[in-house]
C-alpha cells in the first residue's frame, strides 16, 4: 500500500470512514488520482465466503463494457487452425511445444494465457510458473477453449479475470483515472452484477461485506454495500460526465 506524502495528503482530503454511493466514490477517487501517470482504478469487494472451501471459491471473468484502458498482452497455446485463428485475432504470441519451452525459459511478458484443450497436457508442465501468477489457463475463466479467436478478442477488448483471495476479497480493475465517470460506473456495475450472479449456493449470511474503490497510488474510498446497485437511470444521468 502506498504510504508516501502524496498518499498521506490525499487521505486527509476526505472522510475515510464515510460510506459513499458508487458515483460519489468515483468522483472522490478521480479527484485524488494526481500521480504523473494514468492510475488504474480498482474495485475491492470483501465477500462473505470461506475460500478454504472449494464450493465457496468465487472465480470467473467479466467483460468491462468501457474496456480496461490498458493494452492487454495475450498468449495462446494452440496448433493448426486454432493457432492461425489466434494470430488473426491479434494474439501477441502463439505456439505449442515451442511456446511452452519459451515460458519455461523465462518468457512471462503477458497478461492472459489461453489454451486449447488438446494442449493442456503440455501447458500443465507450467503450473509452478503460471499458477502463482494467476496465469494458468482454466475452463472456469474461459481461458481453456476451442474458440480461441473469440477469447483473444474478448480479453483484449476488456474481459478480465477475478478470483477470491485467501481472505475472501476480490480485486478487479474498473478502468483508469482518465476515464469519464460514466465509463467507471458502467464497468463497476458490470463487476458488481457479475459477483452477485456468481454467489455460491453454499455461502450463508451477508454476501457482500464491504466495498472499496481506490486508484493505484490513492487511499481506499469506502462504498456503502447497501447502495451498490447502479441503475440505468443513474448511468443516463451521468452519461455526459
Amino acid at each position: 500500500m502506498p504510504t508516501g506524502k502524496r498518499y498521506t495528503d490525499a487521505a486527509r482530503r476526505f472522510d475515510r470512514q464515510h460510506l459513499h454511493g458508487v458515483a460519489e466514490a468515483v468522483d472522490v477517487v478521480k479527484s485524488l488520482a494526481t500521480a504523473k501517470f494514468d492510475e488504474t482504478i480498482e474495485l475491492a469487494v470483501r465477500l462473505g465466503v470461506d475460500p478454504r472451501r472449494a464450493d465457496q471459491i468465487v472465480r470467473g471473468t467479466v467483460a468491462l463494457p468501457a474496456g480496461t484502458g490498458k493494452d492487454v498482452r495475450v498468449v495462446v497455446f494452440a496448433s493448426g487452425p486454432a493457432a492461425e485463428e489466434a494470430r488473426a485475432a491479434g494474439a501477441d504470441a502463439v505456439g505449442a511445444d515451442d511456446l511452452v519451452q519459451r515460458v519455461q525459459d523465462g518468457f512471462l511478458d503477458f497478461d492472459v494465457a489461453i489454451a486449447t484443450q488438446d494442449l493442456m497436457a503440455q501447458v500443465a508442465k507450467l503450473g509452478r510458473v503460471l499458477g502463482p501468477r494467476g496465469l494458468m489457463p482454466n475452463p472456469k475463466t474461459g481461458t481453456v477453449t476451442a474458440d480461441v479467436g473469440k477469447a483473444v478478442t474478448e480479453f483484449k477488448g476488456g474481459r478480465v479475470e477475478y478470483r477470491t483471495d485467501k481472505f475472501g476479497n476480490v480485486h478487479v480493475p474498473v478502468g483508469k483515472a482518465s476515464f469519464a465517470r460514466n465509463a467507471l460506473l458502467t464497468n463497476s456495475r458490470a463487476v458488481i452484477d457479475e459477483l452477485q450472479r456468481a454467489k455460491p449456493a453454499a455461502a450463508k449470511g451477508k454476501y457482500i461485506r464491504s466495498v472499496t474503490l481506490a486508484s493505484t497510488m490513492g487511499p481506499g474510498v469506502k462504498i456503502d454495500p447497501t447502495r451498490i446497485r447502479i441503475t440505468d437511470e443513474e448511468l443516463a444521468e451521468h452519461a455526459a460526465s
